[in-house]
């Protein structure tokens, strides 16, 4: 078990490096002066660059085995978390961060493969599932670094301020993955190498010899017999191609993956976890309070996915699926509504906290409007108005909006909750199940690279989203997206608890 533990390590290294950045856009977009744009590529970027490396990462694998890329992917890991803490410049730290997507993709794909393939097959189904169980580690642990480091930037430590804790905060927030990635390199040492990629480079001694140490000296036999009679039949066997994706018997089954591939991530999930402190501002809360709230965030997302692997074959896909999605059209029409009843005021203290506040603001004091934008045109309508609150839209934005904070939260922490224990980890048993053996693989990748490219669309274009159309209309927009997909689940996704993979092809596959 500690060797799944070990490589599953890379996950948690994932969940983290992805999250991570959710407490640093706080900083570097004034730092660097970046349009929204600009910030959502700051965080988009890393999705980009592991979707390449998760196209490439298993035949480089095949080649040169599971645990030697690993051992990149962690190097990759500790060179990107480096060059982010100390990233002289935006384009530096874009740069550092793509590096940073190799080994995410990297590790994404051959951490939970190297998982099955050396774990006994009645502990393969738990033991896996640690890898999903650390990337919600990994995410929850960002939230909470990144929290730790602000107060301990405001303290007066002498290490604090010797080490510059206190003026680098976001540095040190993404410099502290070096640690964990440093550990796994280390780590991957102590692990075997794969017996099934021992067997396809015809070494029977070592693969035999990992076998035993966890499966005993029998069913090892039992195993590399089974293993090599696998690989002999995958050799003989025709390939699928890609262009058989799109035959019409494929229609079905193509469809729901394409669908399910886009609703995981259209309905907003990573805009929560890599921009919760930015939405947590922009319901008026503190940075702290802000921050404090990403880690329930995290927290939550931890507790609901372990509930979803304990339910999944118990209660079944389709169920988690429905109930979760309407789950989350619920959430996403709350957070709609909370952030359309919000207004807007300032009182001298709010203009005493704006920086460089323009004087003409005292004209406006104490006046509520109920809509933000009501309030622009009252500020624009005053002298230097237009220019002051293109400048400060974001400070004016967070320091005059009231609104039900308790029902902002409730409403988020609902929609994780909702996702981790359905479309989050059922998407990819769902995926593992539909698809016919011979393009199975094919298949799998051209659905994850459609759930890749919508993720990085949507981390790319949230700030922008959130400037341009507000907090309401963005959010209601993910709603509206979620109830498409929960019509489609009700009306055309079967069951696929307790079905064996031959009869769901038999089922779904009309040639």
């Amino acid at each position: 078990m500690y060797i799944a533990l070990i490589v599953a390590l890379g996950g948690l290294l994932m969940g983290f490096d992805a999250s991570v950045i959710s407490g640093v856009i706080k900083f570097i977009e004034p730092e660097f002066g970046l349009t929204k744009l600009e910030l959502g590529w700051s965080v988009a970027s890393l999705t980009l660059t592991s979707t390449l490396a998760m196209m490439v990462a298993g035949p480089i694998s095949d080649k040169y085995g599971r645990r030697t890329v690993l051992r990149w992917a962690a190097v990759l890991y500790a060179i990107s978390a480096i060059g982010s803490a100390f990233a002289p410049t935006f384009l530096f730290l874009v740069i550092a961060r793509m590096i940073g997507g190799f080994g995410v993709g990297a590790s994404l794909i051959l951490a939970p493969m190297y998982i099955a393939e050396i774990s006994p097959k009645e502990l393969r189904g738990r033991l896996v599932s640690f890898n999903q169980l650390n990337i919600v580690i990994g995410i929850s642990l960002a939230f909470f670094t990144n929290y730790a480091i602000l107060q301990y930037a405001k303290t007066d430590y002498s290490w604090v301020q010797s080490l510059g804790i206190d003026q680098n905060q976001w540095r040190w927030m993404l410099g502290i993955e070096t640690v964990p990635a440093i550990l796994y390199f280390i780590g991957l040492f102590f692990v075997p190498r794969s017996p099934r990629w021992c067997l396809m480079h015809e070494n029977m001694s070592e693969a035999e010899a990992v076998l035993a140490r966890f499966n005993g000296e029998e069913k090892a036999k039992m195993e590399i017999d089974r293993i090599t009679k696998a690989i002999s039949a995958d050799e003989d066997k025709s390939k699928g191609s890609f262009k058989d994706l799109f035959k019409p018997a494929m229609r079905l089954v193509i469809s729901i993956g394409v669908v399910v591939a886009i609703l995981q991530q259209i309905t907003g999930i990573n805009s929560v976890f890599f921009y919760a402190p930015m939405i947590f501002e922009q319901s008026g809360l503190g940075t702290d309070a802000s921050f404090m709230q990403a880690i329930l965030v995290g927290l939550v997302n931890l507790l609901f996915t372990i509930l979803a692997i304990l339910f999944i074959d118990r209660l079944g896909r389709k169920p988690l699926l429905t109930s979760g999605v309407a789950g989350i059209v619920l959430s996403m029409f709350v957070l709609a509504y909370g952030f359309n009843a919000a207004t807007y005021s300032l009182d001298g203290a709010d203009i005493a906290t704006i920086e460089n506040a323009l004087p003409a603001l005292s004209q406006i004091e104490g006046q509520v409007f109920d809509s933000e934008s009501s309030f622009q045109e009252a500020i624009e309508s005053l002298q230097g108005g237009s220019a002051f609150y293109l400048e400060q839209k974001q400070s004016l934005l967070t320091t005059s909006i009231n609104l039900n904070t308790t029902l902002i939260l409730g409403a988020i922490l609902a929609f994780v909750a909702s996702f981790a224990i359905s479309i989050g980890p059922v998407m990819w048993v769902l995926f593992s199940e539909l698809f016919p053996n011979k393009i199975r693989g094919i298949a799998i990748s051209f659905v994850g690279l459609i759930n890749s490219a919508v993720s990085f669309l949507v981390q790319w274009i949230f700030p922008w989203e959130l400037e341009v159309l507000g907090s309401s209309l963005t959010f209601l927009i993910y709603g509206l997206f979620a109830l498409a997909g929960l019509i489609f689940i009700i009306k055309v996704i079967p069951e696929t608890k307790g079905v064996s993979l031959e009869e769901l092809e038999k089922k779904l596959v009309k040639e």
